[in-house]
């Protein structure tokens, strides 16, 4: 029987296999991810910390320390994200996500931020209101029983969740990556074809989410087309024999 997509990438995990699509998928998520955020560590020097796991940046290429403390950070969390995929998707598992992501950054050290936690004070994104602190874990858990009533979770349920997850907006800051990871997690655990959101499309998934409800088809479309670049790198690296 031939193996699932989600058993390769653990088997080139496992294995430390470089140069293959799990190497590829980490750098490509962490950096888009990070960049759609506002990173300013280059899809290179992602790669070169990645394969490296040093710095050894230029001194004209200095950047912010959380940013490169996020990106290791982000690495770990696509880990965790392969080594749960047995797991249903839980409130534990999408606050692990943020705690993974956060730790060891200056965020850490506000004590009004709450690491691996919902967050305690009201924000906004794209100036929309998001839900109130005190009802955050209520929404979620209630997005999340909706979220496994579907017998089958289908592509369109995955991306509707994540709209309503980023409408909710439960953290303080890294509700994106955290919500692209739950994509990539979900759509890998239903056997779809995972994503990764190209940070040069940030303009359309951000219309995307903000116009969702009234044309799902902005959001869709931005993933349907990020389906297909990953598809390519499938072929690439698991071709039909």
């Amino acid at each position: 029987m031939e193996k699932s997509l989600a058993d390769k990438l653990k088997e080139e995990k496992q294995n430390r296999f470089h140069g293959g699509l799990y190497d590829k998928t980490q750098v490509s998520l962490t950096y888009n991810s990070n960049r759609i955020e506002g990173s300013r560590i280059s899809e290179e020097q992602t790669r070169y910390i990645f394969e490296t796991r040093t710095i050894g940046f230029k001194e004209e290429e200095a950047v912010p320390v959380d940013d490169i403390i996020e990106t290791t950070n982000h690495f770990v969390a696509f880990d965790y994200l392969l080594d749960t995929l047995h797991l249903p998707l839980s409130a534990e598992i999408i606050k692990t996500f943020h705690r993974i992501l956060k730790s060891g950054t200056s965020d850490a050290l506000k004590p009004w931020f709450a690491i691996g936690d919902w967050k305690k004070l009201p924000n906004e994104v794209g100036g929309e209101r998001t839900t109130k602190p005190e009802n955050v874990e209520t929404e979620v858990n209630q997005l999340n029983e909706w979220y496994d009533n579907p017998k089958n979770i289908t592509f369109d349920t995955v991306v509707e969740y994540h709209y309503r997850f980023e409408k909710i907006h439960p953290f303080q800051d890294g509700n994106g990556r955290v919500g692209r990871l739950i994509m990539f997690r979900e759509c890998l655990k239903n056997n779809i074809l995972p994503f990764i959101i190209d940070e040069s499309h940030k303009q359309f998934y951000y219309r995307g989410l903000k116009e969702f409800e009234r044309v799902p088809g902005y959001l869709t479309d931005t993933c349907l087309s990020a389906q297909d670049t990953y598809q390519q790198w499938i072929d690439y690296f698991y071709p039909e024999k």
